[in-house]
């Protein structure tokens, strides 16, 4: 399966928008190992020490910083790379930035995957598109069953909102650009919360955790009930990867969406993966933050959401290999790394390597 997965972005042209973001610049380090000539289209990177500049994938890729709200400019981009595959990761990515940034949230979710996808449109050389979405396009009831592929989307919060429109986008151009008869590969990909090195983004859990931990100050935790499906950012990347491989090859059977989920255990609530954290760490303790109940301008927040993975276990083989312990784990060796001044680039190369190991 590795040779396999390798062979199908060895030497092949590959666009990643948002590679400068958590999750991105992991896809872009993975990309390369496999021999992929990567083509990055971001903003600048939002956070000094992220993911990005700790691992120095600048050095990695074709480094653009364009908006993607620019199609004049993705459109000059895309012509000059002519990119096979095209995986689309930029986003305005937070829950809570949502709901003090609308516009911004609903321009850059909405329309600049419209742009994205336009600009595939556009290219000749594109075979291959995977959007990646949220689990949060869903409309969530909060039951305890996972959402499944089928289920209806929505969202009450703008992020939420956002997401479920550029499913309703990609889906648009799957059906009037991409069908039965094209050579166009269009899948979306719905993943869970994910955690790993190099995320500093802002009312995130872990970098929350970890500049607490830093600091030797007790971790404000904001709702420890919540349930989220907890997986490390490999998991989903890893089926993101299958997934636009399988596109390759079949383009109508794979082009639709997929989740991209943890294992049973991996649904946690955020005191146990904050618990975890701690344990991992060595040291720490946490406390509820204090809000007012009464605050009529208080977002909302879900406390109940999983994904129901049984189709990508079924047609692509994809299933979680880490626990929700190792993912932890992970996730704390690449920070404390990161605070001892380590070499993150081959730090990440390591750990990507030896998840690898474990696909075996």
């Amino acid at each position: 399966m590795n040779e396999d997965l390798i062979n199908s972005f060895k030497g092949k042209r590959v666009l990643v928008t948002g590679h400068t973001g958590f999750k991105g610049s992991w896809l872009t380090l993975w990309l390369n190992l496999f021999g992929a000539e990567v083509i990055g289209v971001s903003l600048d990177p939002e956070y000094k020490n992220g993911a990005f500049n700790a691992m120095n994938i600048a050095s990695l890729c074709i480094d653009i910083r364009q908006d993607i709200n620019d199609l004049k400019a993705l459109h000059e981009i895309f012509s000059l790379y002519q990119p096979h595959v095209v995986f689309h990761l930029a986003a305005q990515p937070l829950v809570l930035e949502s709901n003090n940034k609308p516009i911004e949230t609903f321009q850059t979710n909405i329309i600049g995957t419209v742009n994205v996808l336009e600009a595939c449109r556009q290219t000749k050389s594109v075979r291959t598109i995977v959007v990646i979405t949220s689990d949060k396009c869903y409309e969530n009831i909060e039951v305890s069953k996972g959402y499944k592929e089928t289920d209806r989307l929505g969202g009450k919060d703008p992020y939420s909102a956002s997401k479920a429109s550029a499913e309703l986008v990609a889906n648009s151009y799957r059906e009037s650009y991409f069908g039965k008869n094209s050579k166009v590969g269009l899948a979306t990909a719905r993943a869970g919360n994910v955690i790993g090195g190099g995320d500093w983004a802002k009312n995130r859990i872990v970098p929350d955790c970890i500049k607490a931990l830093l600091e030797n100050r007790p971790i404000e935790v904001r709702n420890p009930q919540a349930v989220r499906p907890w997986q490390h950012v490999f998991e989903p990347l890893r089926g993101y990867l299958m997934l636009a491989s399988q596109l390759m090859k079949d383009t109508k059977f794979f082009s639709g969406p997929w989740n991209f989920g943890p294992k049973e255990e991996g649904k946690e609530n955020v005191s146990d993966l904050v618990s975890e954290m701690i344990n991992a760490w060595g040291s720490g303790e946490w406390t509820i933050t204090q809000t007012p109940n009464q605050s009529i301008n208080k977002p909302h927040e879900a406390k109940l959401l999983s994904l129901d993975i049984t189709k990508v276990k079924k047609y692509l083989n994809w299933y979680p290999l880490l626990s929700f312990n190792q993912s932890v784990i992970q996730t704390i060796r690449w920070y404390k790394a990161c605070a001892n001044g380590k070499n993150m680039q081959d730090l990440g190369i390591k750990q990507l390597v030896e998840y690898q190991q474990m696909m075996k």
